[in-house]
């Protein structure tokens, strides 16, 4: 079992700051890496090995979206894992090859010149000569307690994580957008009947996915309606139906489901760097083709951020892998 490092200059820090001194208050590293999902640690591990002595700032959701899935059946080499577990894998790995984790969001990045400068909620400040963002990004949910409720247990925002264990079962899907219809889609080669919920008459979606969409016998569309309540079991949690509102009438209707998938888009978690990086497509970061490289020398961006096409645990890792190497690369040749 590895013993924790001890840093002396933590306890002189923590007395500095109580004098009111913010010096002892920012650290400098090679590579600062904030976000902590699978990009993160994987940059974590791929840095680490690189001797680059990385610091990882793990955000406000330490392990990213694989905490709110449970099992994870499509990560190589493992048949079924849960999705937290998974991450507490990957942290546990970056921290074996060196990776220092803090557990504090940063809130203000500083990138108009280097080194770059870091604050996070803690008052803490990190300088590096390199960063690797891997924010990630999160589903949009429409904001119901129910939906809270059973996050995880029959709610879900992600038909490739979920889709497998409602094999001959009923769902619903809301939305009506690409990622809506898409999802809905995907969900009929294991459910026996997709619902789709949407506000309005119209689809948002390109017209050749509206048109598989209508031509599914799988699907039915359900217009004009708008989900209030998921209802389920308490003990254990899941899902028994859900309650919908007729956005013209008021009228409700309770269609029996063991599933609901929010499909109403995703967001980049981009607030560090929007004003700052060029973003494309409802503000994922833009990187150079091939490359985690954005419009900043010296700042990578890997995993959700920028990838608005594939958004899966294993690619977001692979391009945690190609930022780190990217810095690798970039620190040599600015030294």
């Amino acid at each position: 079992m590895a013993l924790s490092h001890f840093d002396p200059h933590d306890y002189i820090g923590l007395n500095k700051q109580t004098l009111g001194d913010s010096m002892s208050d920012t650290r400098h590293t090679k590579v600062l890496i904030i976000g902590s999902g699978p990009a993160g640690y994987t940059a974590g591990v791929y840095a680490s090995r690189a001797m680059l002595e990385p610091i990882l700032v793990q955000g406000i959701q330490p392990g990213g979206q694989l905490t709110i899935t449970t099992e994870v059946e499509n990560w190589p080499g493992d048949t079924e894992v849960q999705g937290p577990d998974l991450m507490v894998r990957m942290e546990a790995h970056a921290k074996a090859m060196g990776c220092e984790i803090i557990g504090d969001i940063v809130t203000k990045l500083e990138a108009n010149s280097r080194p770059f400068i870091a604050t996070c909620d803690s008052g803490k400040k990190y300088t590096a000569d390199a960063i690797i963002l891997a924010t990630g990004a999160r589903a949009k949910w429409l904001g119901l307690p129910s939906e809270e409720k059973y996050k995880g247990f029959g709610v879900s925002a992600c038909a490739t994580c979920d889709g497998f264990f409602y094999r001959g079962q009923e769902i619903v899907v809301i939305g009506g957008g690409n990622t809506a219809v898409e999802e809905a889609l995907f969900l009929t080669n294991f459910a026996s009947k997709v619902t789709l919920i949407h506000r309005r008459d119209k689809l948002r979606s390109e017209k050749i996915l509206e048109d598989r969409l209508i031509k599914n016998p799988k699907i039915k569309p359900l217009w004009f309606h708008e989900l209030e309540e998921v209802i389920g079991t308490s003990d254990p949690l899941g899902v028994e139906a859900v309650r919908v509102k007729n956005t013209k009438t008021g009228e409700i209707t309770e269609i029996v489901c063991k599933g609901v998938f929010v499909a109403i888009g995703h967001a980049p978690s981009n607030e560090l760097v929007v004003d700052k990086l060029e973003t494309h497509m409802g503000g994922y970061v833009v990187t150079k083709p091939d490359s985690t490289e954005t419009s900043i020398k010296g700042v990578f961006a890997a995993g959700d951020l920028t990838d608005h096409k594939y958004r899966q645990a294993v690619t977001s890792a692979g391009m945690g892998c190609m930022a780190a190497l990217e810095a690798e690369r970039f620190l040599a040749g600015n030294e």
